[in-house]
Order: structure tokens, then sequence, then C-alpha cells
């Protein structure tokens, strides 16, 4: 039968991360600039490692949110659960994806309401900044200033256009921002690497569960973050790094990380033998994938090649499906109906 491929569900899923971006996205500018403004200079840089910290465990602790979501049925709450006969190590299992969005929204309805109760005036802490080191507040309140003056004299933007090369190559002569920005390439190339392509490749190498491959992945990786982020501080109060020292500290480690996960590339497995795909139902292996897309088996059997349900045979091999094994009926892997 032909599937109404029309399902217009996604639209909202779009909607909800557009408007989860919007709301995340004034965390690190208006964040860290109102910790610099309101907070004291020897708790400034504890909070705004506070803040950096969480953007980092947060995903791991969604990989276990991920987990425990990826065991319960998507229909949950609206079906018998004792009429599904399939378990989550079944292709066809689809877990409660939509759960997440509802458990990390919640908790971050609760995490705002904290927000509705602050001054709108805060009281600044006298610190030990002097005229020539401005807070951020006001610096940008002479930058507002500037950009005031500059468009009553009438600076056309092809004057703003010859000032900008110079302004990014000080940018780049900075030490401190080159060093940290090296430093942030090194540790988003291998976070979206491992979050991107990490859980499907063991799903697939090595024949686990949604589930439990993202409660591996945050198993491993939280004692890891952990370790780094109270080595870093023991290490910076113990020999009294300054701000270059810092950004060298950063850079250094991360650097070290990428250059040992590029080791993985030496690293793999061998292509499983899915017959009528890397090799022919003989188990040799093949030249041409049409030569072999069926065998005298399945031959009148007008298998849908779509879909992907793949099974072992008792001679090693891995089928497309049952149905390409040449089964003419098939209970999964879960309840025995």
């Amino acid at each position: 039968c032909d599937k109404d491929f029309g399902n217009s569900m996604w639209i909202y899923v779009l909607l909800g991360n557009l408007l989860r971006g919007i709301g995340e996205a004034p965390i690190q500018p208006l964040g860290i600039s109102y910790i610099d403004d309101y907070a004291s200079e020897d708790n400034t840089a504890f909070y705004i490692g506070c803040v950096q910290t969480s953007a980092v465990i947060g995903p791991i602790f969604g990989f276990l949110l991920g987990s425990l979501c990826a065991k319960l049925f998507v229909d949950i709450g609206s079906v018998n659960l004792d009429s599904v006969t399939i378990t989550p190590a079944d292709a066809q299992w689809v877990g409660a994806w939509w759960l997440g969005y509802l458990i990390a929204g919640g908790i971050i309805v609760l995490a705002t309401i904290p927000f509705w109760f602050l001054p709108k005036e805060q009281p600044r802490v006298e610190t030990g900044k002097t005229p020539s080191t401005p807070s951020e507040q006001s610096r940008f309140i002479l930058e507002e200033q500037k950009e005031a003056t500059t468009e009553q004299d009438g600076v056309h933007l092809l004057n703003m256009a010859k000032d900008f090369l110079p302004s990014v190559k000080d940018l780049f002569g900075n030490p401190v921002y080159f060093l940290y920005l090296c430093g942030s390439v090194f540790q988003y190339n291998s976070l979206i690497g491992m979050v991107t392509y990490k859980p499907k490749y063991i799903e697939q190498q090595y024949g686990q569960t949604s589930s439990k491959t993202n409660f591996l992945i945050g198993l491993i990786n939280i004692p890891a973050v952990a370790l780094g982020i109270f080595s870093g501080g023991v290490i910076m109060k113990r020999f009294r790094i300054n701000i270059l020292g810092a950004a060298k500290l950063l850079l250094g480690p991360s650097l070290l990380g990428y250059l040992v996960l590029l080791s993985l590339f030496a690293m793999g497995c061998k292509n499983s033998s899915v017959a009528g795909l890397t090799v022919s139902y003989q188990g040799s292996a093949q030249i041409s994938y049409q030569e072999n897309e069926v065998s005298e088996c399945n031959v009148g059997c007008k298998c849908p090649q779509t879909h992907w349900d793949p099974v072992c045979g008792e001679n090693g091999l891995t089928y497309y499906s049952a149905c390409f094994a040449g089964c003419r009926v098939s209970n999964g892997t879960g309840k025995r109906a």
C-alpha cells in the first residue's frame, strides 16, 4: 500500500528548535557581560567558569536523558504496552524521542523563575578596576556614544568598510583572543564529531541499542569532563596562571586531545557481510550490486528494497530483511506472538 508522507509534524519540531535557539542566544553575550558588570573580580572567573562548564556538561546529561527516553515506546501513554511485540533491540523500535523535549523544556521553565525576581538595577560591587580598565557595560555605553557621534558626522558605509580589515587584523593580533579561538575550534571539532557520528557508529558496528549507546557515551564523558575541569582549576590556582597563560593552557590540551582523536582514523572495523550489498549470497566478494540484488530463494518474494530490517542467518551473513533471507514469517526480536 502507498503511505502518506505528507506529515507536517517536522514543522513543529523545527519551530520548537528555532524558539529554543532564540532563547539560548543571549546566554553568552548578555549573561557573561552581566556577570562581569555586577560580580566582584574574585568571583567573576568562577561564575563564568560555571556558565561554560554547564554548556559542556549539559549535552552529556542530554545523552543520559536520551538513553532513558529511548527505552520507552514512542506511543507511551496512548497504547497498551502489553500489545507491543518488539523491544528496543528491534530495528523497528522507535523510542519516546518527544519526551526529552518536554522534560528539558520543563526544567528550562523552572530555571527561568528566579530571573523574574531580579531587580531592575543591581547594586554594583566595588572593584579594583581603574578608569583605564572600564567595565563591560561602560565600554558598551562609550561605543554607543561614539557610534552616535560618527552618525551625526555623516560617516558613510564605505568608510566603515575601510576600518573593518584593520580592526580584524588588530583582533587576531591579540594573543589571548587568538589562542582562545584556536582552542575553541579544536574543542568544537571534537565535540561535533562525537555527537553526530559516534552514537550511530556504536549502534551499527557493535549492535547496540540507541538507549545503551547514549548511556555509554554519557557514562564515558562525564567523569572525563569533570576530571578535566577540576585539574584545570587546580593547575591555575597552584601556578597562579595569568590570562595569557590560561589561554595557552586551553590551547595545549585541546590540541593534544584533537590529535589523539585523529588517530581514530587509523582504526576501524571491517564492513559487515551483508548479502547483496557487500558480499554475494554465496558469501564471496561481489563485483556489482545489481548482480547480487536477489537470489533464488527470494526472487519471487517481491521484497521491498526500501525496508531495512537486517537479520542474521545461520551461515554468518546478514540480510536486508527477513524477506530477503527467504523467511515467510517474521516475529521480530521482541515478544513472540
